[in-house]
């Protein structure tokens, strides 16, 4: 697949993200210039400030796990992840539990966890928690993004998308993210593990060298 077919796929998936929140804004601004009653005035601008602030941290998050992480070097705090996260799971059922031990991290290497980590939150289709952790390997890190909650979903074609066995032609916007991660684990010499040890938990694993 060529880098542009690539990069419109990822492009999708970012408009797919983006379009509930900026709708809403849209739609609250054009109730806003017609209501004169303070109290439905109030709640309008409740509303848009919730659609603005998703807004704004779902780009925020979609910078670092897409973007070409402009603003940093080749070195990153892992700490950006921890915040970009964060803020992207603040209006869902998921909670995070962030438990990197790490001072700095290739900036790759950090674009890798999230995109495992945004695989991870999107298979607990009714909410629970995702963990972030890491742990000396060998000569490196081991990276674990845990998911767990009472009903978990990793599609097949996701998990064929993240081993890079899934035929281009078949890639979608919602495996797109799965996708990337097998590439930007190849170019880091990263060997990905994937384990569903029970229904209701799934473990990715990047031995980082």
């Amino acid at each position: 697949m060529s880098s542009v077919s690539f990069a419109a796929l990822l492009c999708s998936r970012l408009c797919h993200d983006l379009v509930s929140p900026v709708g809403a804004l849209s739609n609250g601004l054009e109730i806003l210039a017609d209501e004169h009653d303070d109290t439905m005035r109030d709640q309008v601008l409740s509303l848009l400030d919730q659609s603005a602030r998703q807004t704004a941290n779902r780009l925020q998050f979609f910078r670092l796990a897409f973007g070409a992480g402009g603003g940093f070097g080749q070195t990153v705090d892992p700490k950006e992840g921890e915040k970009a996260l964060n803020a992207f799971l603040q209006d869902s059922k998921i909670t995070l539990e962030w438990n990197l031990g790490l001072q700095t991290m290739p900036k790759n290497a950090l674009k890798l966890l999230l995109n495992l980590a945004l695989l991870a939150g999107e298979g607990l289709i009714r909410g629970g928690a995702v963990r972030v952790e890491s742990s000396p390997h060998e000569n490196g890190q081991l990276l674990e993004i845990t998911a767990s909650g009472p009903r978990l979903i990793f599609s097949d074609a996701c998990r064929a998308a993240l081993e890079g066995r899934l035929d281009e032609d078949a890639l979608e916007p919602r495996t797109a993210p799965a996708y990337l991660a097998g590439i930007v684990a190849k170019e880091l010499s990263t060997k990905l593990d994937v384990e569903m040890p029970t229904s209701e938990k799934i473990i990715f694993r990047a031995f980082l060298t």
